[in-house]
């Protein structure tokens, strides 16, 4: 009888085990390290690259990047290109849900857009107006499942500018805002939902129990993004040895932004270290409207006194070699007719100074420790320029105050640097525009919006190979942005990680990571 009794106790606990909730479960957490907090939880607003991390774990776009470069399907499984490549048709995938629960309709896409292109601080609202690009004419949803982008002409670069990591045209619910129309949660389609922001301290974000994913494999941004994990947690670790530590230690999983000297230490400690090649620009910028700057003679004279290749590699410690251009080698337009640049010859600055009257009038380079390429940079710019006859002043600021510089202007020279875009064309119309209508333009130059803009109308990549090295040839002689090297994209994990792998995009992929 007490062996009975016995049983059915242990049979009991057996199932009450079995029953209780998962949240009484621990739930199993993937942690990425990152160098700094996010800006903003609001889609298109107030973004840098760990803002753009967050928004596209949360949210989806109709399309998105896969590894190869390609544009792939993401919250829509298919679209047609019609009216002569003016109207473009997309049909959104059956089962999408937002995390309150609602189906994903074309409804809300279409808020989302008109949220976004209503808003003056998006910084991708001159790609899509007109400004820099096609014009969206019209955004119409004729039915729940089927949304209509009308555009003014044809463009090559449409989708890509859709997909764009950096632009957040995504779907979000309108219960995103309040009566008011503030932003107060984000509501999105994506794999994970947001359960807290901790400022300063990490983001944490759980599995989206109702996400129906794409019936297309997994491919970067694109297809299936399947969490074989309960949450993900993004640290704020804004030491990178203390990032190396925590990693170590096991306090982190991943970290997505390794600098080159700290590889060997981490394998030595058993970590696994990848890399591909970037998308990321470094580059110095040049205020061309700037009372010195504005003389062509002073910028070449810049560009003479730059050994952009003593630069790349101190930086980067042979893993990412200089490219003046726009154009990284991770793409198929890349040739060697793009590492053409004037020569490092500060015999030839000093000339040039003399020939443009300069009397050694200041020239201020902003930068930043948050970044310590940006930082790193700036240095040995500052040394360059000094020994070839600039009076230089380095002007350390905190990043935040160094990214508002740059979106309005408010600088001389910054050490600064781009997001991976995926096209050359992408790149190159975050500096090419008219800088009386946008703040962020470096090169205003008419021939070159030409350029840029008939490389933007054609999908023949043959003809965009051509303008492009048109657009380096003038950029080459006028020196309106100095390019230094593209990031090379070093990323470690903790061996209990499985499935993690970096790509040129630079952003992490939490989706089909499992941890031991």
């Amino acid at each position: 009888m007490p062996m009975i009794r016995a049983f059915w106790s242990l049979s009991l606990v057996a199932v009450l085990a079995s029953t209780l909730p998962a949240a009484a479960q621990t739930p199993s957490r993937l942690v990425v390290g990152m160098n700094a907090d996010i800006r903003s939880l609001e889609p298109g607003v107030n973004r840098d690259s760990n803002t753009d991390t967050v928004i596209h774990q949360i949210f989806e776009g109709l399309v998105a990047y896969r590894r190869d470069l390609t544009v792939g399907p993401a919250l829509a499984d298919a679209w047609q290109v019609s009216d002569e490549g003016r109207t473009y048709t997309f049909t959104l995938r059956e089962g999408a849900t937002f995390h309150n629960g609602k189906p994903v309709t074309s409804a809300e896409v279409k808020w989302m857009w008109d949220r976004l292109i209503g808003a003056s601080t998006w910084a991708c609202r001159a790609v899509f107006d007109g400004r820099s690009g096609a014009r969206v004419t019209a955004v119409e949803a004729p039915d729940p499942r089927t949304v209509v982008f009308r555009l003014d002409r044809a463009s090559g670069v449409f989708l890509k500018q859709l997909a764009n990591i950096q632009c957040h045209v995504v779907a979000a619910h309108p219960d995103s805002v309040d009566a008011e129309g503030k932003w107060t949660t984000p509501i999105g389609s994506g794999p994970l939902s947001l359960r807290e922001w901790r400022r300063a301290e990490y983001v944490l974000l759980d599995k989206a129990p109702g996400y129906s994913p794409s019936a297309a494999p997994a491919d970067g941004f694109s297809g299936a993004r399947v969490m074989q994990v309960d949450q993900v947690q993004f640290r704020i670790i804004p030491d990178s040895s203390a990032r190396e530590a925590a990693l170590v230690t096991g306090a982190v999983d991943v970290v997505h932004q390794i600098e080159p000297q700290q590889i060997d230490t981490l394998k030595q400690r058993g970590m696994t270290v990848t890399s591909a090649p970037g998308l990321s620009w470094s580059t110095l910028l040049l205020q061309t409207d700037d009372p010195l700057l504005s003389n062509v003679k002073i910028r070449q004279a810049i560009a003479h006194a730059l050994d952009l290749k003593q630069i790349a590699e101190a930086r980067n410690l042979g893993m990412a070699e200089a490219n003046p251009s726009s154009v990284s080698e991770a793409t198929a337009f890349f040739g060697p007719g793009y590492l053409q640049w004037p020569a490092h010859d500060p015999a030839r600055a000093q000339a040039l100074l003399r020939e443009a009257g300069y009397r050694g009038e200041p020239l201020k380079i902003q930068t930043n420790r948050q970044y310590a390429n940006m930082y790193q940079n700036a240095v040995m710019a500052e040394a360059m320029l000094t020994a070839a006859g600039f009076k230089v002043q380095l002007e350390v600021i905190d990043w935040a105050t160094q990214l508002s510089n740059y979106l309005n202007g408010r600088f001389q020279m910054q050490s600064f640097g781009f997001s991976a875009r995926f096209d050359p064309g992408l790149m190159y119309a975050t500096f090419i525009a008219d800088k009386s209508q946008i703040k962020t333009a470096q090169y205003g130059d008419a021939e070159a919006i030409r350029l840029l803009a008939e490389s933007e109308r054609t999908a023949d990549d043959r003809a965009r190979a051509g303008l492009f090295a048109q657009l380096h040839a003038k950029i080459r002689t006028d020196v309106p942005i100095i390019g230094l090297y593209f990031n090379p994209n070093v990323e470690a994990s903790h061996p209990r990680v499985q499935g993690y792998r970096p790509w040129p995009a630079g952003q992490p992929i939490t989706w089909g990571v499992t941890k031991r």
